[in-house]
């Protein structure tokens, strides 16, 4: 009897210890992680993209770039109609917004300007 008392014993510790073990290899660890945030770059990247692709022009250039509280702020250059000469091509400015993950959220065009104009110099450098 004692036999199989120490057997029963023995079957039910294993038992735990394999929920438990099993519990804490679905835990994420900092090598296992199943998302990762994108760099800077790739959020650059996705930001010109899915402008591009809602808006149908081509991003040149982001002239501004932050984090906010939700996700990520950008100011984004586009060419939106070429003329002879370059310098008098139409250019925008679009307000980009994206979430942590780089999705784009939303955008507006804040200012319209040809290429070849600088902008009016206000007093006080702002």
């Amino acid at each position: 009897m004692s036999n199989t008392k120490n057997t029963e014993e023995s079957q039910g510790s294993q038992k735990s210890q394999g929920t438990h073990d099993s519990q804490q290899s679905n835990k994420p660890t900092e090598n296992n992680r199943t998302t990762r945030r994108p760099s800077p770059m790739e959020l650059l990247r996705q930001a010109r993209g899915q402008l591009a692709e809602l808006t149908g022009m081509e991003a040149e250039s982001v002239s501004s770039f932050e984090q906010t509280e939700e996700g990520w702020s950008l100011e984004v250059e586009v060419l939106e109609l070429e003329r002879v000469p370059d310098t008098m091509s139409l250019m925008a400015s679009y307000h980009v917004e994206l979430d942590p993950d780089g999705q784009l959220t939303g955008y507006r065009r804040v200012r319209r300007y040809e290429r070849g104009r600088a902008d009016p110099h206000r007093p006080g450098g702002r």
